[in-house]
């Protein structure tokens, strides 16, 4: 797998490999850069890692970005960090994608969790209450843009004109009424796709290791986070791994997941401080899936904040230091394929389902308002997720303001 000495892997067969080692202060900073510039979710992350790894170093051609990409949406969890992840040890092996990875992330997780302790805190100021409900009211619309720019390119590319549509039915009727069992839903879509296209018999195509044998160290994890601890920390991790483990199509299908565990089964927060939560990982770089961090913040501190990132991100380094060499092998494989199509639907259905949850959360009268403004900014409009919202917040700030309150 790795070359001699520089633990970069070799490139795919027709392709040609680097030019030249690429050194590992390089993939921090680079990836570092794009960690604390990346706003905008997974579009800008694509669109930074492009510009870097295609476009400006040629450190890998076209079309294995693009099979890296398909491949990324296949895996549970957060495509782009995946993506991420995937063209650092592209270049430098298991060594450049812890350290790729890890540079990725950190930053927007400094930020968030600077960000959670004002946000989440038992009394904030005024200005950070309206902030917050203002941006808080514009979350529903951006989870109803980001299911409606995946519903599309899904139809088009759809399987079966039947199933499709059930398949997104169930997934938005989950997220509305069953958070906490999301999962499943997504899980039984794909499974009953990939039974109607290729029957009950599955042959072991699924192996990752070199030897064949299946990952049992991925698929045991939730046993052992759970036999390290108890209490809150045994359950923030618990949330975090479904996030980053079992949570297809990554980004607003995470949050009716969370929002149930957070507001409703755990109590951790009140669902204006999840609606704050879901805006930070929003306006904030990085990963979107650090609205968990926010959770574990709420939960147990700067402990549970830093627990639930790194759990909740340790399935994609998994996934790419077992998978990455078989990225090829894996978007090949008509069995992942088919299941995507039933998971992919379902995905798409519970991010717009979940903002029928958060549109729960809305307490406030002026809320609405400021949310039929986000749907007509992003929709029609057609402007940006974090101009959306940082406009939104700062007409929270001005109703606080102006009236002393955030419910005038």
């Amino acid at each position: 797998m790795s070359g001699p000495g520089e633990g970069a892997p070799a490139a795919p067969a027709g392709r040609a490999p680097a030019a030249a080692p690429v050194p590992l202060a390089t993939v921090l900073r680079e990836w570092g850069r794009i960690g604390c510039i990346g706003f905008g979710g997974p579009p800008a992350h694509i669109r930074l890692l492009r510009q870097l790894c295609v476009e400006r170093r040629s450190w890998l051609d076209a079309s294995e970005f693009e099979d890296a990409i398909a491949v990324c949406n296949l895996m549970p969890g957060p495509a782009s960090t995946q993506l991420a992840i995937f063209c650092a040890w592209r270049l430098r092996g298991r060594a450049g994608a812890l350290i790729g990875g890890a540079a990725f992330i950190v930053p927007g997780l400094i930020v968030i969790l600077a960000l959670s302790v004002l946000f989440v805190a038992t009394s904030p100021p005024l200005w950070v209450l309206g902030a917050g409900a203002g941006a808080g009211a514009a979350v529903p619309a951006v989870a109803v843009q980001a299911g409606w720019s995946l519903a599309g390119p899904s139809w088009r590319n759809r399987a079966s004109a039947v199933r499709w549509p059930a398949y997104l039915a169930a997934g938005l009727a989950a997220a509305a009424t069953i958070g906490t069992w999301l999962v499943l839903v997504l899980l039984g879509c794909g499974a009953i796709e990939l039974l109607a296209r290729h029957g009950p018999r599955l042959p072991g195509t699924w192996t990752t290791g070199g030897d064949g044998s299946r990952p049992h160290g991925f698929l045991t994890a939730p046993a052992l986070v759970l036999a390290a601890g108890g209490g809150v920390l045994a359950s923030v991790a618990w949330l975090a791994f479904k996030v980053g483990g079992l949570a297809f199509g990554g980004g607003f299908v995470i949050i009716p997941l969370m929002q149930a565990d957070a507001v409703g089964r755990y109590h951790w927060m009140t669902g204006a401080q999840f609606l704050n939560a879901v805006a930070l990982g929003q306006v904030t770089p990085g990963p979107v899936v650090q609205t968990v961090a926010v959770v574990g913040y709420a939960a147990a501190g700067l402990a549970g904040g830093l627990l639930a990132s790194a759990v909740a991100f340790t399935p994609s380094f998994v996934i790419v230091l077992l998978g990455g060499p078989r990225f090829e092998q894996i978007r090949a494989n008509q069995r992942a394929r088919a299941f995507l199509d039933g998971a992919g639907p379902a995905a798409i259905g519970a991010i717009l389902g979940s903002a029928i949850t958060l549109t729960r959360e809305l307490t406030h009268p002026w809320q609405y308002a400021v949310l039929a403004g986000a749907l007509l900014l992003l929709l029609p409009l057609r402007r940006g997720v974090v101009l959306t919202l940082l406009s939104a917040a700062a007409i929270g700030v001005l109703v606080a303001l102006a009236a002393g309150t955030v419910s005038p």
